[in-house]
């Protein structure tokens, strides 16, 4: 074989051995652990510094990354103050975050449920015209229309009220982006039976095109409540009330006394993000089976 190669001009070939194939292979997929182990330690190290600095004794905040022993003192700080510090209403402002991004991802899920539905399945003038629009909204900068915003909200009466923090929060652009592309993949023999039964365009939206989108409206949901959730520039200017004030804003003006107690800061910054983790780690199942749809 050799000597055939040779007459031809072609370059022998080497047999590896399989001992050094399968070492390849065990460098790889190693090299690829490796990679992920040090994927997630980047993503996780903040908020485990940030957990473990909120248990830690006073002292030793921001000066041992790991803390000697744990505490509850900068909760109970926290909740009930001290002789030189007021307690602020942190668990109403748990609450009104709750409440305010309750409404706001639920009419952001039903408004982008109707729109994507009529954008992918009706037929009407000036259909792709909308859109675009909504296209080009998209990737227009929303801080240019934060004043009129706001001027509209004062000029309604909604200044100072849940509702002035809800209703400008009420439709997702991507939402319907998102459900107007996901609909176009169900087959239109389902829509067509379900109108020869008698149901009307909003009963297909929500006893037939929701019950069959569940996973990508699972990932959506959580994708707006998360943004919801944490937003803070809109809620601190349109509430003065520290009553209706929600998480994010008690813990933007944390200042003078209270700055001074970085512990405390952990504290708040832990009970702002536990809601999140605890409505991933229910519905993780759905999250991945709508992130593969997305990623289709």
């Amino acid at each position: 074989m050799a000597r055939l190669q040779a007459m031809l001009g072609r370059k022998p070939v080497v047999a590896v051995p399989a001992r050094r194939i399968v070492w390849r292979r065990y460098a790889k997929e190693g090299l690829k652990y490796l990679l992920a182990v040090a994927g997630v330690l980047v993503a996780v190290t903040p908020y485990l510094y940030m957990v473990l600095h909120s248990l830690a004794p006073w002292n030793e905040v921001n000066r041992r990354f790991i803390p000697t022993e744990l505490t509850l003192r900068s909760y109970e700080w926290l909740l009930q103050g001290s002789r030189t510090v007021a307690p602020k209403p942190w668990l109403r402002a748990l609450l009104n975050s709750a409440i305010v991004t309750a409404g706001s991802t639920f009419l952001m899920v039903v408004c982008g449920l109707v729109v994507g539905y009529a954008l992918s399945r009706l037929r009407f003038r000036g259909q792709q015209t909308v859109y675009n629009i909504i296209l080009f909204q998209m990737f227009y900068p929303a801080i240019v229309l934060l004043v009129p915003t706001f001027l509209i909200v004062r000029a309604l009466g909604l200044y100072d009220t849940y509702w002035g923090m809800i209703v400008p929060k009420a439709v997702s652009l991507w939402a319907i982006f998102m459900f107007t592309s996901f609909f176009k993949s169900i087959p239109q023999d389902i829509i067509d039976a379900a109108r020869i039964d008698g149901l009307s365009e909003l009963g297909i939206v929500f006893r037939i095109a929701l019950p069959m989108s569940i996973p990508i409206t699972t990932v959506i949901t959580l994708f707006l409540f998360m943004e919801r959730w944490s937003e803070l520039l809109w809620d601190l200017i349109i509430v003065q009330d520290e009553n209706l004030m929600t998480l994010n804003v008690l813990i933007a003006t944390m200042s003078g006394p209270y700055g001074n107690y970085p512990g405390g800061l952990y504290a708040a910054s832990v009970i702002l993000t536990l809601p999140i983790l605890i409505l991933f780690l229910i519905f993780s199942k759905y999250f991945r089976q709508g992130f593969q749809l997305v990623l289709k």
